[in-house]
């Protein structure tokens, strides 16, 4: 019992039969388990069964009746909590629902197997909370081609038989009793539909046209009964539609409008003290779940820890992510265990479904003597619970009366208040939205979903640094949104994030323009890792390889896209934030493209090979050279590639349809670099650069180990070379990319032509400076001593005395600083400029001096005080790295 101590079953016995006429009667009936509950009670499944001789119906009845006496003496007592009750009960349930579909399977087909019929649970039977008399609410589903069936009899009737005689089982009462109430409502359109669902069919309809509260609903779902396989194979199809990457927050305030109407319907109900509804009233039972339900709706679609049936653990699983507070996930858990044991003693009295205290002063006296208090402590218990839950819950939905209103005067007035410094254009610009100036904005919704936001956003954009700049970013970026119904509702639902878009559009053209292609790129920055650094390589691809059913490599290209996009995104989201330091966030990036590679790479090779097969002892290898091979790249960077195959270049493949291993890897090249390269529905991905390999844009796209060893060591420009300090194996086999970097080891070891190295280095840079000259002022990479000129005098310097060889760039400098060749303030003006040139890719693309409101954020991401800072520092390390580079030249 809540909060009670343990009470002797004798005492609790007196207690039943003076308050419980169901439970007395059980007390007569099963004379001999009420004569030894002490002993009965220590394990009341085993204690509750009954001789296998009887009809399956008849025993399923009488452990049900002998289990809800155990359980009301092992509740009442304290011996056993909330979870233990309800627990068990829905063990017995599961029992319950398989033993009748073997039942009634058997009876039509005797040796037939358990195949081809499946009970999923939803509701408190799909989370293991029944209560004490519940009714269970399974959808029944059937696969055609394994259903046991009689001759000449259509799939269909044969399940639509079965599942009669399933609920007949449950639900039929005699002098015995019942086992369970079956309430199957919650299969898709059940007024038109049989009682037991085709597989495909039922997740068709899941797929394509469920209702917001179906996805609430299939939160507390798992297969109970029959066929495992099958309801396994059922809820591993709908999981996307249960749980989306892609927020829906229009289901989030459909679940809003549910419980308002619940409120509204069951209005009397809605008072607390006599009569008050515990399960739908104002901080009753159903808003703890749909509090729970709502938070998982949004952040279990990334977060599968947070995909739990049971009320109470997804509570404490949400407070542990940091989604809610931990101090409400533990009152809402202590009122869900409080209100749910004073239901069951409603429940007890005369097993009735009922939620609501009594309004009869004599009945709710004796609901509180069941319970082993008088009315006024019952009451008393419950009501700060209640209280409680109200509050939290009222919180959480609001009530969606707040709007932006009034004269254009007082609008004015009112934006000038929130800071917007000229109020007329910003009023101009809503009213602009408010007229259905744009294709997003031309529906009622979409208008009605604007006026909820308004007031929310104005509060956000007037906090922005820019106000002025952050509302004009958003008008532009609404004026190219194809929908944004579902766009207002996410900023609605998410203040926080409001006022994050607002500092984006401020600061960030280049996420604000990202934003303006694909609104829903705001929905990653909910997740609770969004702000950290970007997960391990074998992570991402993990979650990128990760394909939903039906998926095929058109959808692999679309869900690849999807991820790189949000995660870059995200990453330069931490910058501005300043959440993350820009050179974290560059590996980040870096990381991100290893995993789209590795993963794209690796299903275009499954789709080619389908095709064509494989080139005996031959793989290919993908190497990554420049900004990508040093693991550092920018939001803009393209990805420079070299693509390799090893073995016999002579040799055919093995496929359906054989090619010569040359026209092999290269069409296979054509193909990875198309799959990482060319915009789908999802949007673009990266620009890919292929031009380092042999021979440039004139040779092969992809060429043999052998010929690339050949063309290092005999043929290519120190510039090659240069490249090559930076190469990394991205794709292929442990072994294929050890062979790749034993020969590129051995060139950069000097197995190449003698040249001179230094004039050469220079005369290039000369020639690249006059072609490619810096896009603005602050163009930290291509201003003289800039990062160009630093990478110069490193690689130049590998080269040169054949050392610190590291595609890292800044290990490679650290070991020349250590071997006396490079100055020591080489690695701090690398980091420098590196920080500057990730920070400025983001805010000022042109390498222009960004808006007076942007040049903290510059200055804070690169680790100086001010902006006059930003510009001392770049003059000074500029000067520095020209000197370092000049003496290198000097040298020779």
């Amino acid at each position: 019992m809540d909060g009670a101590k343990s009470v002797s079953s004798g005492e609790i016995v007196a207690r039943i039969r003076a308050h419980s006429p169901f439970l007395t009667n059980l007390l007569d009936r099963e004379s001999e388990l009420a004569g030894d509950l002490e002993a009965a009670l220590a394990d009341p499944r085993a204690a509750a069964r009954v001789s296998d001789d009887l009809p399956e119906g008849r025993r399923l009845r009488l452990e049900r009746r002998r289990l809800a006496l155990l359980l009301a003496v092992g509740d009442l007592s304290g011996r056993y909590d909330l979870t233990r009750v309800t627990r068990t009960l829905s063990d017995f349930a599961d029992e319950a629902v398989d033993r009748a579909i073997r039942a009634a399977i058997r009876e039509r087909s005797p040796d037939a197997e358990l195949l081809g019929f499946a009970a999923i649970g939803l509701g408190k039977l799909g989370s293991r909370e029944l209560n004490y008399s519940s009714d269970i609410d399974p959808i029944l589903i059937f696969d055609p081609e394994t259903l046991p069936r009689k001759p000449r009899e259509e799939p269909v009737e044969a399940a639509v038989r079965i599942g009669r005689r399933v609920v007949e089982l449950l639900q039929s009462r005699d002098a015995d009793g019942y086992v369970l109430r079956v309430d199957l409502r919650l299969r898709p359109s059940p007024e038109a539909t049989p009682i037991v669902l085709p597989v495909e069919a039922a997740i068709s309809y899941y797929e394509s046209q469920a209702l917001p509260w179906e996805r609430a609903a299939f939160i507390r779902s798992r297969a109970c009964g029959g066929d495992p396989a099958l309801g396994d194979y059922f809820l591993e199809a709908i999981r996307p539609f249960v749980w989306r990457r892609a927020l829906d927050f229009g289901a989030i305030g459909e679940i809003h409008d549910i419980s308002r109407r619940i409120r509204d319907h069951h209005a009397q109900g809605q008072a607390f003290g006599p009569g008050y509804d515990l399960k739908r009233g104002r901080g009753g039972i159903r808003e703890v779940e749909f509090y729970a339900q709502i938070h998982q709706l949004i952040h279990g679609g990334r977060d599968p820890a947070l995909r739990v049936p049971d009320t109470r653990t997804a509570l404490a699983a949400l407070a542990g992510a940091g989604w809610i507070d931990p101090g409400d996930a533990e009152a809402l858990a202590a009122a869900y265990t409080h209100l749910r044991t004073i239901e069951h003693r409603l429940q007890m009295v005369d097993d009735r479904q009922t939620h609501s205290l009594p309004a009869d002063p004599a009945a709710l006296e004796n609901v509180a003597a069941l319970h082993g208090v008088d009315t006024e402590t019952l009451i008393a218990s419950i009501r700060p619970h209640v209280e409680r839950v109200g509050r939290v819950y009222d919180n959480l939905a609001g009530d969606g009366s707040a709007r932006l209103s009034g004269d254009m005067d007082s609008l004015e007035q009112r934006l000038a208040e929130a800071g917007f410094p000229d109020p007329a254009n910003a009023l101009r610009l809503i009213e602009t939205w408010r007229g259905g100036g744009y294709p997003a904005l031309r529906t009622p919704a979409a208008r009605e979903a604007l006026e909820s936001l308004l007031p929310g956003l104005v509060q956000a954009m007037g906090e922005a640094p820019d106000p002025a700049h952050a509302i004009a970013r958003f008008d532009a970026m609404l004026a190219k949104l194809p929908s944004a119904i579902n766009f207002f509702r996410l900023l609605e639902a998410q203040p926080a994030l409001a006022r994050l878009m607002g500092t984006i559009l401020c600061h960030a053209p280049t996420l604000a323009d990202a934003l303006g292609r694909r609104a829903e790129l705001l929905d990653g920055l909910i997740d609770a890792t969004a702000l950290k650094p970007v997960a391990d390589v074998p992570d991402l691809v993990a979650e990128m390889r990760r394909r939903e059913r039906g998926g095929d490599y058109q959808w692999q290209l679309d869900h690849v896209r999807r991820l790189v996009n949000e995660k870059r995104f995200a990453l330069g989201t931490q910058i501005v934030a300043g959440a993350s330091d820009p050179l974290t966030v560059s590996a980040g990036y870096a990381r991100v493209a290893d995993a789209a590679i590795e993963t794209l790479a690796s299903a275009t090779i499954d789709e080619f090979e389908a095709a064509h097969g494989r080139v005996p002892g031959s793989e290919l290898v993908i190497l990554a050279l420049g900004r990508l091979g040093g693991q550092a790249l920018t939001h803009a960077s393209d990805l420079d590639l070299i693509l390799l195959f090893t073995g016999d270049h002579m040799a055919e493949s093995d496929g359906a349809k054989p090619l010569g291993a040359v026209t092999y890897y290269n069409r296979l090249s054509q193909r990875i670099t198309g799959a990482l390269s060319v915009p789908t529905a999802a949007g673009p991905l990266y620009e890919v650069d292929t031009r380092l390999r042999p021979s440039g844009a004139q040779g092969p796209l992809s060429v043999s180990l052998d010929g690339f060893r050949r063309y290092q060591q005999e043929d290519a420009w120190t510039w090659e070379h240069m490249a090559l300090t930076r190469a990394r194996p991205v794709f292929g086999s442990p072994e294929g990319r050890a062979a790749v970097s034993a020969v590129i080891a051995e060139v950069l070891g000097g197995k190449r032509p003698d040249r001179d190295i230094v004039a050469e280095a220079g005369k290039m840079r000369e020639e690249m400076a006059a072609h490619k000259p810096p896009k603005g002022p602050l163009d930290a990479k291509l201003l003289d001593g800039g990062l160009v000129d630093l990478e110069f005098a490193v690689h130049t310097l590998q080269l040169k005395y054949r050392t610190a060889f590291n595609p890292h760039l800044p290990d490679a400098i650290d070991a020349l600083v250590r071997e006396g060749h490079l100055s020591p303030g080489m690695l701090t003006a690398h980091d420098f400029l590196t920080r500057l040139l990730v920070t400025l890719r983001l805010v000022a693309p042109d390498s222009e001096p960004p808006s007076p409101a942007t040049r903290p954020l510059v200055a804070r991401a690169v680790g100086v005080g001010s902006w006059e800072d930003v510009v001392a520092e770049l003059d000074r390390v500029r000067q520095e790295v020209r000197t370092c580079w000049g003496a290198i030249r000097a040298r020779g």
